[in-house]
């Protein structure tokens, strides 16, 4: 019922972070207690939390089941599609001046121009 309330009563002693049920609160404590009690079967690489290793498993089979609804792109994990929708939603203020694309942040245009092998022709100033 807390979660359709919106209530949190069990908080992270070490970050602050709030969770509705008291189970939720120990399985986060693992990623303070560095504890990785999931591995992954085809490269060894560990994680606190079971849905953690579920998402890492598309890396290996190219599954990608969580789509944007505004561009179609597919996305192997629900927290890397949120994050993604972030590109339809925030201003982007860096503009690449020669093909005029827009990025939400500094490092991507000058990643975006490296790729594009713009910097030799362009300032970043």
């Amino acid at each position: 019922m807390r979660t359709h309330t919106g209530e949190n009563p069990f908080s992270c002693e070490t970050c602050g972070k709030v969770f509705s049920q008291r189970n939720m609160l120990a399985v986060h404590m693992r990623t303070h207690r560095g504890e990785n009690p999931y591995s992954c079967e085809t490269c060894g690489k560990r994680f606190s939390q079971r849905i953690n290793l579920n998402d890492h498993r598309r890396v290996h089979t190219g599954e990608k089941p969580y789509a944007c609804e505004t561009c179609g792109k597919c996305l192997s994990s629900k927290k890397g599609l949120t994050k993604h929708m972030v590109i339809h939603t925030v201003k982007k203020p860096y503009s690449c001046e020669a093909c005029g694309k827009c990025f939400t942040d500094k490092s991507d245009l000058t990643k975006h121009m490296r790729t594009k092998k713009f910097l030799s022709e362009w300032s970043l100033d």
